[in-house]
């Protein structure tokens, strides 16, 4: 992205498909990187001189030191995580000394709203979404309630406004759960957010202005998104979805920038499959294969420390994914996780168990997904160690044809293809 204008960063499965490593190598190019939805939920892990960085709000552009950094508007922001991550990357040698800002629209996560977040889970029992308890729905709920409170608000000049909000907040969820929330202390809350006020506020901008003004300087901007489109409150495997817009209109509405702008849409994709929580996932591999690509791949979630579900690459997703983002490249990420397969399968479709009807598209009614099996294509694995390789040219032949299928199948050239977890392990083509 050495060309001025915005880069959107977008994951196209179910996340963690390593969107952090292709951001953390355009942010060396960049001169905003900007956060549009989401909140600590999610998680990037960035490895820098053998120094492994775990990002779950902050912008993963603060590795680069010449990059200012914006969380927008459409971001849910829980203030002690805020610090706490902040204060993790300081000692750890990265200066975030005017490098970071937060959107004065941008909504606060209460430590109510992840009390919450988890008596929710539980009161579904089997049927429990999988999230993370980190508050976010709840506060998303919020804020479509419009009962939501705002960074602007928290603010020391307004004290006795926000207070107000704070409490007609905290008295409706006491009215709905009761007892439940009996160990919520919620003065305590509320003094902890009065002396988070001063502290937040040095970080506060309105980003509309702000964005606009780097876009009329066409600063570098590379957008990283959070989640992915599979998860996407719209678009992804409803109700098993986060709360928030995952793709490319998300972007929109949580940083206000231009569509003109937009130079490049990158989606990332995982060489298979995975998911963490609850949900439907066709090609789950129940099975050595889950087993394999768990392990090799170590398929843990930086976020909640879960172990991710794992199976073969589906297509069907996937191309799913290109119709709702309309990606302009794709980044193949952990190919070589899988080097020692002597044979590789791929959903190209799906087939109703009852009567054999080909699904080509990705269902909307979930309960389909019960009565259907994948359509496999098989292809040849190439039996051999590809980590550490430094061109495109070198990748096996077998590999390269891996490659050139998906995005036949897709219909989005494959830009950049992962070899490994350092940096340093990225082919371009």
């Amino acid at each position: 992205m050495a060309e001025a204008g915005i880069t959107v960063v977008l994951g196209t499965q179910w996340g963690d498909e390593g969107k952090g490593k292709l951001v953390d190598i355009l942010c060396g190019q960049a001169d905003v990187v900007a956060r549009c939805q989401g909140g600590n939920n999610a998680g990037h892990t960035i490895i820098v001189n053998n120094i492994a960085y775990d990002f779950h709000l902050l912008p993963s552009g603060l590795v680069n030191p010449k990059c200012e950094n914006l969380i927008g508007s459409g971001v849910v922001i829980h203030i002690p995580s805020f610090f706490a991550e902040l204060a993790a990357a300081h000692d750890k040698g990265l200066d975030s000394t005017n490098r970071i800002f937060i959107s004065s629209r941008a909504h606060i996560v209460l430590d109510l709203h992840q009390i919450v977040d988890g008596l929710q889970e539980v009161a579904l029992g089997k049927a429990n979404v999988g999230t993370t308890r980190k508050g976010i729905g709840p506060t998303y709920s919020s804020k479509a309630a419009r009962s939501g409170l705002r960074i602007e608000e928290l603010d020391l000049r307004k004290w006795e406004a926000f207070e107000k909000r704070f409490r007609g907040l905290v008295a409706g969820f006491k009215v709905r759960y009761g007892e439940l929330l009996e160990g919520y202390d919620e003065e305590a809350e509320l003094s902890a957010l009065k002396e988070f006020a001063p502290r937040i506020q040095p970080y506060v901008v309105d980003a509309v202005p702000w964005m606009d003004e780097r876009q009329r300087a066409n600063k570098r901007i590379l957008v990283e998104g959070a989640n992915a489109l599979m998860l996407d409150l719209d678009y992804g495997t409803y109700p098993y979805v986060t709360s928030s817009n995952t793709g490319i209109g998300g972007v929109f509405t949580g940083l206000a920038i231009s569509p003109f702008k937009i130079r490049e849409i990158v989606g990332v994709v995982k060489a298979y499959t995975t998911r963490v929580g609850g949900g439907p996932f066709p090609t789950e591999q129940l099975n050595d294969i889950g087993e394999h690509l768990q392990t090799v791949g170590r398929e843990v979630g930086v976020t909640t420390g879960r172990r991710r579900r794992c199976g073969w690459l589906d297509l069907v997703v996937l191309k799913h994914s290109m119709m709702v983002n309309h990606y302009t490249s794709l980044n193949l990420t952990k190919l070589d996780v899988l080097d020692d397969l002597p044979e590789i399968k791929v959903a190209v479709a799906y087939k109703r168990t009852d009567d054999g009807t080909r699904i080509d598209a990705f269902p909307a009614d979930l309960s389909v997904l019960k009565e259907i099996e994948p359509v496999y294509e098989t292809l040849p694995g190439w039996k051999s160690s590809i980590a550490g390789l430094t061109k495109w040219e070198e990748l096996p032949a077998e590999a390269k044809g891996y490659v050139e299928f998906v995005e036949r199948f897709v219909g989005a050239r494959v830009g950049s293809v992962g070899v490994g977890p350092a940096r340093e392990n990225m082919l371009f083509r």
